[in-house]
Formats: C-alpha cells, structure tokens, sequence
C-alpha cells in the first residue's frame, strides 16, 4: 500500500496518508476533501545497512546502542 503526500486545498496543510483502494483520504487539520498529491522523492536504501551513514539524529555514522536514538527530540550523545 502506497503512502502520498498531499496538500489540502482549503487549509494549505500538507500529510501524508497510506491508501487503500477503498479509502477516501480527507484532510486530519479541517476535513477537506479538496487535495492536490505532491510529488515527493523516494528514499532509496542498498548495502548492509537499513539506515544510510550520517543520518542518526546527531549525524554520525554509527547508531546509539539502545533505540531510539533520540529521546524528545534531543541526541542523548550530547
């Protein structure tokens, strides 16, 4: 099942939903139904590792030892 991006037309707020084929997708700010789907980018991961090198939540190659790697929103590594 795909996930989209959208943009609402009524309120201007932009999510993400997974789509069924029988799902109406609506707006989660207002309800509206008048959405544009954004073209967005998709990741691609190849070799050993789920998690492209630099991309942990401080930006070093290696991951924390216990996940999450942060917790509120801060790098526990400092």
């Amino acid at each position: 099942m795909p996930i989209y991006e959208y943009r609402c037309a009524d309120c201007g707020a932009t999510f993400e939903a997974l789509v069924r084929a029988s799902r109406v997708v609506t707006c989660p700010q207002c309800g509206g139904s008048s959405l544009d789907k954004l073209l967005s980018a998709p990741t691609l991961l190849s070799g050993r590792t789920a998690r492209p090198s630099g991309s942990t939540c401080c930006g070093r190659d290696e991951r924390c030892e216990a996940p999450p790697c942060s917790d509120g929103g801060t790098c526990r590594r400092g």
